[in-house]
Parts: structure tokens; C-alpha cells; sequence
């Protein structure tokens, strides 16, 4: 049995964490079996509460691609503890995600998590549905936009990185809110001020 960190750690990159210096942890996380297999709790809290993801695709040749997906938060759903799907919107219609998966199903995902400066990187293997009742099953409520396909993703590895260099970054709607929130209890304050210092 090959550990799952295998999907990543080629003999190449375990001969260039060999000479760098960071083999010896990575062996210690291989005799642990590698990288979790099974969507648990964690992975379903965590794409529960995102609105930012990135998928990565490539074509028959190997050619690389990787392109933004987002929504409200929670868009991207499990299915089950194998498997990630998301509702994939009508956009520029050049199709070179789906292109790539027609040719070859290997797929990562990348979700990012800004206001708390966690990211986990996914493995797998994607493809894509055009059955009207997934897509509408995938699809989030009163979200304005137009379904055209879904993407189911059968999850093979994934891996947490560690904070470090992540910019935090704040959702301008939260801010909004909570700004919301100050002002109001600023007018509160002044008018209680004002109602005190008429008593005065």
C-alpha cells in the first residue's frame, strides 16, 4: 500500500524534500498512511463556509488550467464521503475546464478561506453533469445566476496548509455589516448624550 500523500510526493519532490530537509516529517506523516481520504466533519464544516474555490484542470497534452469558482457561501456541496459537487455557472463560455475534463478527469480543487487564513488543497478526479435534477438539487436558493452544467468531484487526497503568507482578507459584506452595526450604536450614544445633557 502506497501512502495517499503519494498523489503529490513524486520521487522527485520526496528527493527535493530529501535535500532540503524536510523529508524526515513527511515520512513520519507517510507511516501514518499520507493525506486524509474521507470527507469528515472538518473538510464539510470548512466548504460549508466558503464562497471561494479554485479548480484545476489539464488537457489530454498536460497542459495546465486553473479557474476561480465562487457563490454564496456553502455552494459547493457533499454529496457524500467521497464526493464534492457545485452548480458550474454560465460565465465566458470558452468550456476549457470542461474540454480538459472530456480528455482527462484529474482535477484539484483549492479552497480558500481569507478571514481565517486557512486554505485545504483537494485531489481527485472531476467530471461533468448536465442532468437537469442535479443541477437544480446543486444549485443555491435565490442565487442569481444561470446553472449551466454541474461538477461533481470524487475526492481521491486532501491537505491542510499551514496559515503562513495567507493576506487576511475580510468579506466586504461582513464589513459592512458590522459598520452598520457601529453606527447604529454610535446614534444610539449621541442621543443618549443628548438626552443626558438635557437634564443637565
Amino acid at each position: 500500500m502506497t501512502p495517499s500523500s503519494d498523489i503529490a510526493f513524486t520521487p522527485t519532490v520526496k528527493a527535493l524534500q530529501a535535500a532540503r530537509g524536510s523529508r524526515d516529517a513527511y515520512a513520519r506523516q507517510e507511516a501514518r498512511g499520507g493525506f486524509r481520504t474521507v470527507i469528515n466533519q472538518d473538510l464539510a464544516e470548512f466548504v460549508a463556509g466558503i464562497d471561494t474555490a479554485y479548480l484545476a484542470t489539464a488537457n489530454a497534452a498536460g497542459q495546465p488550467y486553473a479557474q476561480h469558482r465562487g457563490g454564496p457561501r456553502g455552494f459547493i456541496r457533499v454529496i457524500d464521503d467521497h464526493t464534492l459537487a457545485f452548480a458550474d455557472y454560465t460565465g465566458n463560455r470558452q468550456y476549457i475546464s470542461t474540454g480538459n475534463l472530456a480528455d482527462n478527469d484529474q482535477a484539484f480543487l483549492f479552497l480558500m478561506d481569507y478571514a481565517h487564513k486557512r486554505r485545504i488543497k483537494i485531489w481527485g478526479q472531476a467530471r461533468v453533469s448536465d442532468d437537469p435534477a442535479i443541477i437544480a438539487r446543486l444549485m443555491p436558493e435565490n442565487y442569481r445566476a444561470r446553472p449551466e452544467q454541474a461538477i461533481l468531484f470524487t475526492v481521491t487526497a486532501w491537505d491542510v496548509n499551514c496559515p503562513q503568507h495567507i493576506p487576511q482578507k475580510i468579506d466586504a459584506a461582513e464589513v459592512a455589516a458590522t459598520i452598520d452595526h457601529l453606527n447604529a450604536r454610535i446614534a444610539e450614544l449621541e442621543a443618549e448624550n443628548a438626552r443626558l445633557k438635557g437634564h443637565l
